[in-house]
């Protein structure tokens, strides 16, 4: 399982180089067979005789952090359409993307937020998942952001950055605080002891954090303003991370946190809540859009909206429809997003206002919209998958009962009022949606480009999702059985059996649903005379407006609070630096009695090491005095090799070596920059900072030989030297025990150390580069 949740981001590595090829032929083409075959393998375990696999690999076993990958219906179910749908986005996007494109930099982030994906929907250990999760915001920032140059792009990336990992750290919170509670890492233990958890006084804040998480994730209201945004990226992108991946990471979130916390009357009032809102308000600001993707961005908010709120019901229907909408919706919106881009790439633009008639000049791609939009809009006909969901969904929102509270049963009455309303006004932009755009009269004069119908390979990957929205329509229980109940049984808990039908009789989700469509159809007929409503709710307020406001005044405060003490003085940097180091420092060795002075089992000291410190001190001292900037170097330069002198008296060549070369690379480097040295002959402090300078030297130095004295003379545990001593052949295969610690023993710490160095030498690259291309314009 390992290699199929790693073979995109393996693959990753080598699609750079694959791109120097896309002038022969499209990069795409050279790597749509690894999710294909991801997808392959994924399809091997649906069936009705399904049962779960585990798969774990160490990863950091001293924080019981593993690699265990958990594959139950509801981890299958989402890793179906991530390689699925993922294998349709590649195969679009080859048509959709020209090759003078950055493709080796689009499909190296596709493939990273694949792997990202896999990674959170498989994941047993939570803090592996988180490791993904974040890698998820990061992978879809760079996608979001592909065209950079757009300031738009800029800005909805940034965006959505700011608030999923902010949602990520409370994520942390939330899964930190459950591996104290139930004393274990692994999402199935903590399912086994959720009656601790339930019981546990922290609970409450446990919700807030792992809700929090999954509503900013999963553009849940009020966190719901980055997904518009986001629709800057490519239509490739927003097709695969708006409607079928990154936005549903919230809804499996929750939907695998539904076994332990769906009984709980909070959890319940909360998602179901906050859901419903998402809903009502997602599908109401949909009909105010006039870009296309914009309309389908607020779409799949009201859409992910109803998804939450029916796992907030927590009843077995609910869980049933959730599941089953999951995939209904992945099949019309993936498609619906692939349509957009094509009206959009054959006209020169998106706006709906422009759009109208283009059902003559692009019949396949209004069949495949007519079948998407009806789909999404609920409509009651037995090949459209949708409605069997939505139907479900009103049955859900009529069976709640069995929460006590009086609130909480306020919103069990509400919420099949809601659910009508922002289902009625879902029918609305649907029907906006495609009659808008396919339907009414042809503005030729207001297109950029003549319209005509997109090749058929471009068409091919709707073709394929709207199929599936027909097949699951005419065939719904195709999927019941080998893959939706073993899904509903995961986020249950428990076994769940229904059946999918499209005709129950006259019943009350019926009458919903006709409602809908009637309420609906009067509505769109008369929305030039209702529009204006729009002027007055939500008039000009917006989100956007208090997120903006709020990165405007964190922007100006950081700003002002660092132009305070980054003004260009390297004296004052030195000065807080050491002051701060010396005042933490001090204080927390005084406050826990750390200062032990008894030296005792010290090497004896021979008249060489006394005569080097001597050397070493007089020049320390001589560099507080001297005025000749070459003196100064060279004075300092005698610190630096006096101490190289001591290490080799001390048996230590390894570290001499080292500091000789350090100190040679300093030395060389001050003569290179000798002209931009500072006049040592002018001294321009005053009398009040020589003080505060003599002060916090003294300090500084006091300090050091505190900690060292204290350091030698304290124990707190039993020394390790021995373990690597003996060990470090056995173990590391290596004679030199200094090497084998920092490779094997220390290896991860020898790893962040080259990372850290990896990163500032990839700085000082970019500045060079940068220097160098400004020089030359």
């Amino acid at each position: 399982m390992i290699y199929a949740v790693f073979a995109p981001l393996l693959f990753a590595i080598v699609i750079p180089f694959l791109s120097r090829m896309k002038h022969k032929i499209h990069t795409g083409w050279l790597i749509l067979p690894i999710p294909l075959f991801v997808f392959i393998y994924f399809v091997s375990f649906v069936g009705s005789d399904f049962e779960s696999q585990v798969s774990s690999y160490n990863w950091i076993p001293s924080l019981d952090i593993s690699l265990s990958f958990h594959l139950d219906g509801l981890s299958l179910l989402f890793a179906l359409l991530i390689s699925g749908i993922g294998s349709l986005v590649v195969l679009y996007s080859i048509y959709y993307l020209d090759k003078k494109e950055r493709l080796g930099h689009f499909y190296t982030y596709l493939y990273i937020f694949m792997t990202a994906m896999l990674g959170v929907v498989l994941s047993d250990n939570v803090f592996a998942l988180y490791a993904f999760w974040e890698f998820t915001s990061l992978s879809s920032f760079l996608l979001i952001g592909y065209w950079h140059f757009k300031e738009r792009s800029r800005y909805g990336a940034i965006k959505s950055l700011l608030i999923t990992v902010s949602g990520g750290f409370s994520l942390l919170a939330g899964l930190i605080s459950l591996t104290i509670i139930t004393g274990t890492t692994s999402i199935r233990e903590m399912v086994n002891q959720a009656d601790v958890i339930l019981e546990s006084s922290f609970l409450p804040l446990v919700l807030a954090f792992l809700l929090l998480g999954a509503f900013t994730k999963s553009a849940q209201f009020p966190f719901h303003i980055w997904l518009p945004d986001a629709m800057e990226a490519p239509t490739p992108v927003s097709a695969y991370l708006h409607s079928a991946t990154m936005v549903k990471a919230g809804i499996y979130l929750m939907a695998r946190f539904s076994a332990i916390f769906g009984g709980e009357p909070s959890f319940f009032m909360l998602l179901s809540l906050f859901g419903i809102v998402t809903l009502v308000c997602g599908s109401y600001m949909a009909v105010r859009q006039t870009d296309l993707k914009a309309i389908l961005a607020y779409s799949t908010i009201s859409q992910l909206g109803m998804i939450m709120a029916m796992l907030g019901f927590g009843t077995d229907i609910a869980i049933f429809a959730a599941v089953f909408h999951i995939l209904n919706h992945a099949t019309f919106k993936g498609s619906l997003f692939m349509i957009a881009g094509i009206v959009d790439h054959e006209t020169g633009t998106r706006d709906i206002r422009k759009l109208g008639g283009l059902m003559t000049f692009m019949p396949m791609s209004a069949t495949l919209a007519l079948f998407g939009t009806f789909s999404m809009a609920g409509v009651p006909l037995p090949f459209l998958n949708g409605f069997y969901s939505k139907e479900m969904f009103f049955d859900a929102s009529l069976q709640l009962s069995g929460y006590a509270g009086t609130f909480v049963e306020i919103v069990a009455i509400v919420l099949p009022y809601l659910a009508v309303i922002g289902s009625i006004f879902t029918f609305v932009y649907s029907m906006y949606l495609f009659f808008g755009t396919f339907r009414g009269k042809y503005k030729e004069e207001q297109l950029p480009v003549k319209p005509h119908e997109a090749p058929f390979m471009m068409l091919l990957s709707p073709i394929i999702l709207v199929t599936g929205v027909i097949v699951i329509g005419l065939f719904p229980s195709l999927f019941n059985n080998g893959l939706l109940t073993h899904a509903a049984d995961a986020v249950f808990g428990d076994e769940v059996t229904k059946e999918i039908s499209f005709w129950h009789g006259f019943i009350p989700p019926l009458y919903m649903s006709l409602t809908v469509v009637v309420l609906g159809t009067i509505l769109v007929l008369t929305k030039t005379k209702w529009e204006k409503v729009y002027n007055i709710l939500p008039g000009n307020f917006s989100f956007n407006q208090i997120y903006d406001w709020g990165v405007n005044q964190l922007e100006a405060a950081s700003n002002r609070i660092t132009f305070t003490y980054m003004n260009g003085s390297l004296r004052l940097y030195m000065v807080l630096l050491l002051a701060s180091v010396t005042a933490i420092t001090g204080t927390a060795l005084f406050i826990s009695d750390g200062i032990n002075f008894e030296v005792t089992d010290v090497a004896p000291v021979t008249v060489h090491e006394v005569l080097i410190a001597i050397v070493m001190a007089i020049a320390a001292i001589a560099t507080i005095f001297v005025t000749n900037r070459l003196a100064a170097i060279l004075v300092v330069g005698v610190v630096g090799y006096g101490l190289a002198i001591l290490f080799v008296l001390y048996s230590a060549p390894d570290l001499a070596l080292t500091q000789l070369i350090v100190e040679t690379v300093t030395v060389a480097l001050f003569l290179l920059c000798f002209y931009h040295l500072p006049n040592l002959t002018k001294r321009t402090e005053s009398i009040a900072q020589r003080g505060v300078n003599i002060v916090i030297s003294i300090g500084f130095g006091a300090l050091m030989l505190v900690m060292s004295i204290s350091a030698y003379n304290s124990q707190f545990f039993e020394t390790i030297s021995d373990y690597f001593t003996e060990n470090s052949y056995k173990l590391g295969g290596g004679d030199n025990i200094v090497n084998v610690i920092l490779v094997d023993f220390r290896g991860l710490d020898t790893l962040f150390e080259v990372s850290v160095l990896f990163g500032a030498g990839l700085a000082i690259y970019t500045l060079i580069r940068f220097r160098k291309n400004k020089g030359a314009k």
